[in-house]
């Protein structure tokens, strides 16, 4: 696995495909346990991301990611602006000065945008937040020395669908209660979305 800036950029150009063509289904999700936001607020968000990133000449995959982190925290509302731009400020400097970036690198970079995720949050796993899907991707990328595309993929999709079963006791979500059992956590879903579109890109990289 080695990832470029022209990757990284692929990356971020994917995710957004998938949040705008899910816009609508995040929205429903956040309908259920938010402030019915999350769907309109990470569309605009990542829009933005890629009119920046494909305009810009980078020579480093930190740079890449330390915008991406500056245009998050500014155009995305409630806390998932603060939350995901923290993940991708932290990622930025976990990998700088690492060009391009191998497993070992992308994992440290991951691992620190986890640990940002949840010193931001003052959230921890099983509090139906993104953590819930974060910590067993990371932790994938930990313990695995060759990692597959649809593995990360599959990682991150049975976390999302596993927030179900939570009762929510962090954010928005946890004024609900009880009543937010069985419903997917919107920012969890989000999170799916960037690590599907991680897994197509690192399918195609070979």
């Amino acid at each position: 696995m080695e990832l470029h800036v022209k990757d990284i950029i692929q990356w971020l150009e994917k995710t957004n495909e998938k949040i705008q063509l899910n816009k609508d289904y995040l929205t429903a999700l956040d309908q259920a346990v938010g402030d019915s936001d999350h769907g309109i607020n990470m569309s605009r968000g990542f829009h933005e991301v890629v009119n920046q990133v494909k305009t810009k000449d980078y020579t480093t995959v930190s740079d890449v990611l330390k915008d991406t982190a500056m245009i998050l925290m500014s155009k995305v509302g409630g806390a998932s602006g603060p939350l995901f731009g923290t993940a991708f400020l932290r990622f930025s400097m976990g990998v700088k000065g690492i060009d391009p970036i191998n497993q070992d690198a992308f994992t440290k970079g991951l691992e620190d945008a986890l640990a940002g995720i949840m010193q931001r949050g003052k959230a921890t796993t099983g509090e139906k937040t993104m953590v819930d899907v974060w910590s067993p991707v990371v932790n994938y990328f930990k313990v695995t020395t060759n990692v597959q595309a649809d593995e990360v993929t599959q990682t991150a999709k049975q976390a999302m669908e596993q927030t179900k079963e939570i009762m929510a006791t962090k954010g928005r979500a946890s004024y609900f209660k009880e009543k937010s059992i069985g419903h997917i956590d919107p920012g969890a879903a989000s999170s799916f979305y960037i690590f599907e579109a991680l897994s197509e890109v690192i399918k195609g990289e070979g």
